[in-house]
């Protein structure tokens, strides 16, 4: 994969136009590729958020260029634009006469851009294809047929890589040996503690790994350790920044802390890539007014 983010493969757009995408959706996610002059400009993927996974197969196709219209809203305005997809009814969207109302607004967008939609067979969209489908340690177990398709496209599946993966896996033993140790130096944790085993309060028990647990999560000690599990959370390689809501629903599932949901929270609003790269939602400030004169 490394051949994909490193020259000559990776080009800053020309100015030029002339911008084609490769778009996928799949039931986990959302995947695309921008290109120029055969020249790849950006990868994106994004997860499906929750009310997404109900969405008919049309629909998550159509969101998928939703998400790359306003992704790369700055290089694709006023430029000419194709967008391959692998569901061909898609082609029709604009000649289409009954369309539900989250279509409709879609369209609105859609109508904003120089574009057509052109129907590109799954089989030939493989990057699109695999950012669409990306799971956790995605190289550990793909098929092998996944694996040939990307090698037909030039993208090469190196050992080191495989390699670097089981040497994280290991980390992730060393992680609980630390955790354990800073629960022991961790005087706010063993306060709790004392008071669980006087009777004083619930919640928090004793594993039998020795780790301290509130219910099923691990207590986790104040300190570095708390900004090294968010960091693995949110911007490692095998994550793809999740916002705030998701991430702080994906650890409170194995960690526990006060005011764990707060400091989530803080850390995704200081990511500079989420800053730069995901899409605002906010309404845009309206046109600068001259202040009236006092009488």
């Amino acid at each position: 994969m490394e051949r994909l983010i490193s020259a000559p493969v990776l080009a800053l757009p020309s100015g030029s136009g002339g911008y084609e995408i490769y778009s996928d959706a799949s039931g986990k996610g959302l995947g695309c590729v921008l290109m120029q002059h055969d020249r790849v400009i950006a990868y994106a993927s994004r997860q499906l958020k929750i009310h997404e996974r109900n969405y008919p197969t049309y629909d998550l196709e159509l969101a998928a260029v939703v998400f790359i219209l306003k992704l790369w809203r700055h290089y694709l305005y006023g430029e000419k634009i194709k967008i391959y997809t692998d569901h061909k009814s898609l082609k029709y969207v604009f000649t289409q006469k009954e369309i539900n109302m989250r279509q409709r607004r879609w369209l609105e967008l859609l109508k904003d851009f120089d574009m057509e939609l052109e129907y590109h067979p799954g089989k030939a969209n493989k990057v699109a294809d695999v950012l669409s489908r990306r799971p956790e340690a995605f190289f550990i177990n793909t098929p092998k047929e996944i694996l040939e398709d990307l090698r037909k496209i030039g993208i090469e599946v190196i050992y080191p890589i495989m390699e670097g993966m089981w040497q994280n896996l290991q980390v992730q033993s060393s992680l609980m040996d630390r955790i354990k140790e800073a629960q022991q130096n961790d005087s706010k944790l063993q306060e709790i503690w004392k008071q669980t085993e006087a009777g004083l309060q619930t919640g928090i028990r004793k594993h039998s790994d020795g780790s301290l647990r509130f219910g099923d999560r691990l207590c986790m000690p104040s300190g570095n350790l708390r900004t090294e599990v968010m960091t693995e959370a949110h911007n490692s390689q095998y994550s793809i920044h999740p916002g705030s809501t998701k991430m702080y629903k994906d650890l409170k599932q194995t960690f526990w802390w006060h005011g764990i949901k707060r400091e989530v929270a803080r850390f995704v609003s200081r990511c500079r890539i989420c800053q730069q790269v995901k899409a605002e939602h906010q309404r845009t400030a309206g046109l600068l007014q001259s202040l009236p004169i006092p009488e």
